[in-house]
């Protein structure tokens, strides 16, 4: 076993993301759907949503952005340690995701590659960064690199009912109030690192696992909220104090006019601190446990890495059940050539339009043929990205087979 020197500012040195070529509008969507205008594009904040249909699964998409990952970095999978999934979309219940991507590493050689599967909702990803981190910083670490991978297939049936049915309050409010939670206890640490009276201006940026692009507009109204409870009388509270001053946590969680409230007094901060990381969410929709990680490269990829330099980026990671955490990172070196590979503008604009009567057959197809044995797919390869991994048949037995695009 190689003896490593113990790493310094252990942190995150490249990133890769992946998206399906199709997406469905949200304002074609309401018209189809009969519901009133504005429900999706202002009601949830969404733009469009991306899919993808039976050539996808989980599988296929986690092959993909790891082989593009390995190709764009030029990173050699010798190099690689430990390789960890964070997913709640299962197509085997007891073998991992993992296991099928370490068919890339075949070629190498590489067969000693610590991690599996983690799974909690939404916040599987952050728990793989965490334990990848973790290695990192213990006697096993060997000295190679860690690979985190988040993925999940978000499946949405006609209207805006998402498969499992959830109890769509309940969830918000536990959103909120795990958020509540993560960010005081996110507060301690940074005292007890020495940061004096920390609040909302400890951190230059925050991202937030964005279900929907409106739920983090309330998110970062509710931390305002939060320092509003620890010092009511600071100056940019003066409006308010008198409205709100009795409030606490537990009896605000209805209190809708106090969400409005908190929402308005943030918008400025809000743009200067989080909107530029909802440029995915935005155009993609739901991502799961991969959505932290999106709005992460959405921020790269839309300020300057002149402008990021010594900023701190703190992120807030959900997963109901629930799991949550706020952690957060500084940028210490240019992150410019992570912007240009990721080129996220350029292909959320390469991909292909098709209407929502199209996207409710492939729903439907995706549905039908779910846990199917025996099965061909038949969405045309053509519509995907170029080095694409795609399914092409499951036999018998359930084995699935993948070819490159």
């Amino acid at each position: 076993m190689t003896v490593a020197t113990h790493p310094q500012n252990i942190g995150i040195q490249a990133i890769e993301v992946y998206f399906p070529k199709k997406f469905v509008d949200q304002s074609e969507l309401e018209k189809h759907d009969g519901v009133s205008s504005g429900k999706y594009t202002i009601g949830l904040g969404q733009e469009k949503m991306s899919f993808c249909d039976d050539r996808e699964d989980i599988v296929s998409i986690c092959l993909t952005v790891v082989q593009q990952f390995m190709q764009k970095y030029n990173v050699d999978y010798k190099q690689i340690g430990r390789l960890e999934v964070g997913t709640e979309t299962i197509i085997d219940k007891s073998k991992s995701t993992k296991s099928f991507l370490m068919s890339l590493f075949a070629e190498s050689g590489n067969h000693s590659v610590e991690g599996i599967d983690t799974t909690n909702a939404c916040y599987g990803g952050t728990s793989a960064l965490f334990n990848a981190c973790q290695w990192m910083d213990s006697k096993a670490w060997d000295g190679r690199l860690a690979l985190v991978v988040a993925g999940d297939i978000a499946v949405y049936a006609s209207g805006n009912a998402q498969f499992p049915t959830v109890d769509g309050p309940l969830s918000v409010i536990s959103y909120i109030r795990a958020l509540d939670y993560a960010y005081l206890d996110y507060l301690k640490k940074l005292e007890n690192a020495g940061v004096e009276s920390p609040s909302l201006d400890s951190v230059d940026y925050l991202v937030f696992h964005s279900p929907y692009t409106k739920q983090v507009v309330k998110a970062f109204g509710r931390i305002l909220f939060n320092d509003f409870l620890r010092n009511p009388t600071a100056p940019q509270y003066a409006e308010i104090y008198t409205q709100f001053s009795e409030e606490t946590l537990e009896s605000s969680y209805n209190n809708k006019l106090l969400e409005k409230a908190f929402i308005n007094l943030s918008k400025s901060v809000f743009t200067a601190k989080t909107n530029t990381s909802l440029l995915a969410a935005r155009n993609i929709g739901n991502m799961y446990t991969g959505s932290v990680f999106f709005g992460l490269a959405s921020l790269i990829s839309s300020v300057p890495s002149s402008e990021l330099q010594g900023k701190r980026i703190a992120l807030f990671s959900y997963g109901s059940g629930c799991a949550a955490s706020i952690y957060s990172f500084k940028v210490v070196g240019d992150v410019s050539d992570i912007a240009s590979k990721l080129d996220l503008v350029a292909r959320l604009n390469d991909r292909i339009c098709v209407t929502p009567s199209q996207f409710e057959n492939i729903m439907s197809l995706r549905e039908s043929t779910h846990n199917n044995a025996e099965y061909s797919p038949t969405g045309s390869v053509d519509e995907l990205f170029p080095g694409t991994y795609h399914l092409t048949s499951i036999d018998s037995m359930y084995r699935r087979k993948y070819e490159l695009s």
